[in-house]
């Protein structure tokens, strides 16, 4: 006997919203959500230091794809559906008010995650979805009528005509996905710091730069390049510059293992010439003061006495008896400094990765499958994913919201 039923499989942000919204759309539709863990919205709960960046303040599709590395053509349309403009809204007929910070994130304005966790929480028992928690999947079949048959570790099998797929990156979520007949791209981490262990970062631990270039020479004509406040840590580099070029450069980085070559510009306001210029008039002008104690850049002064060192310029040496090749190393550490990136470190508990299910076999109006009738996706079970900011939560919130609407239509 055919069941109209919606199944959605994964309890995260993803998943609350898809069944939210199918729910909504269409009252009489059965929504089950089933969740593997012990809680619901896990993620949610830790993320943004547990006050839950829940969007970004970027209104202009065209401008806020730029912000994802892999999915950014196809959600470009999506987002012309859902965007954070209609997150906003959405969590403001809900109660829940938000506010803006300087660098466009945006927060609860209680600066708590389980604002928006009771939130979900709330919207989803009020729309009737029924909340299963402990409750794995074990296998999906679809039989020759159409019907999932989703079978549990409690030994059931749940049937529905409907699937929806939000297991973010967990790999069950991928094999679902390939057993009904998906091309999965190879799962890599995205968004993580850099481990390089160098003398020249080694007790700076905390020192930071408001805005600094990072970048990762691929080949001879190709580079990878980002910018951001920069910050050097026990392991070595974090911050949104690391963080953005970690992104951009998973795959790459992935495929060499984590270990490339880094180039740190520290002071991109100033190009070398101009720099070289500045600290020659300096030297001019200074000749008896200790070129350790006294910079002329606009750089930390730890890091700069750590380039200095590195120069090989002695603590009670003088402006006056700088050499030039010196100088040269001086202006060579501050703006084409080169590292040796080791390995990966972990973005706090914000993991994220690329890979995933394949856009191409995706309908972006819908989330529908193309391989697969009546079954959709969303959230980071896709080959979708965007630096830090805010940007991973909204993918999931629209395309959750397309799919919900189309599930329950």
């Amino acid at each position: 006997m055919k069941t109209n039923t919606l199944i959605v499989i994964g309890g995260g942000a993803a998943g609350f919203f898809g069944a939210i919204a199918a729910a909504r759309s269409q009252p009489k539709l059965p929504v089950i959500l089933l969740e593997a863990g012990k809680e619901f919205l896990g993620k949610v709960r830790i993320s943004g230091g547990g006050r839950c960046n829940v969007t970004h303040h970027c209104f202009d599709p065209v401008e806020l794809v730029k912000a994802y590395p892999r999915g950014s053509r196809e959600l470009r349309g999506a987002f012309n559906q859902f965007q954070p403009k209609d997150m906003i809204a959405w969590l403001k007929a809900e109660g829940v008010k938000t506010k803006t910070e300087a660098d466009g994130r945006m927060f609860p304005t209680t600066d708590d995650s389980a604002t928006i966790v009771d939130c979900l929480t709330k919207a989803a028992i009020s729309a009737g979805v029924q909340l299963r928690t402990s409750t794995s999947v074990k296998s999906i079949e679809k039989n020759e009528t159409g019907q999932f048959l989703v079978t549990t570790n409690k030994g059931e099998i749940i049937e529905g005509d409907r699937l929806l797929l939000t297991t973010g990156s967990h790999p069950s979520g991928h094999r679902f996905a390939k057993a009904l007949g998906h091309k999965i791209i190879t799962p890599q981490p995205s968004l993580f710091t850099f481990q390089i262990k160098d003398p020249r970062l080694k007790d700076l631990l905390g020192v930071s730069v408001p805005h600094a270039v990072v970048t990762l020479k691929i080949d001879k004509k190709k580079k990878l390049e980002q910018s951001g406040a920069l910050l050097i840590t026990h392991w070595g580099l974090s911050g949104p510059a690391v963080l953005k070029l970690s992104a951009w450069g998973a795959r790459i980085l992935g495929e060499k293992n984590y270990q490339m070559p880094l180039t740190v510009n520290w002071l991109p306001s100033e190009n070398i010439e101009t720099l070289r210029q500045q600290l020659q008039t300096f030297k001019t002008q200074n000749p008896k003061k200790k070129i350790i104690t006294f910079s002329p850049v606009d750089i930390p002064k730890r890091l700069w006495q750590s380039f200095v060192q590195f120069a090989e310029i002695k603590p009670d040496q003088n402006w006056a008896d700088v050499s030039k090749k010196q100088l040269n190393i001086l202006l060579q550490e501050i703006t084409q400094g080169s590292y040796q990136i080791q390995g990966k470190g972990v973005f706090k508990e914000e993991f994220v990765t690329c890979g995933g299910v394949s856009l191409k076999e995706v309908n972006f109006k819908t989330m529908e499958s193309r391989r697969c009738p009546n079954l959709y996706f969303a959230g980071e079970v896709l080959d979708i994913d965007g630096v830090t900011g805010g940007f991973n939560f909204q993918s999931a919130w629209t395309t959750s919201w397309i799919a919900g609407n189309a599930c329950g239509s």
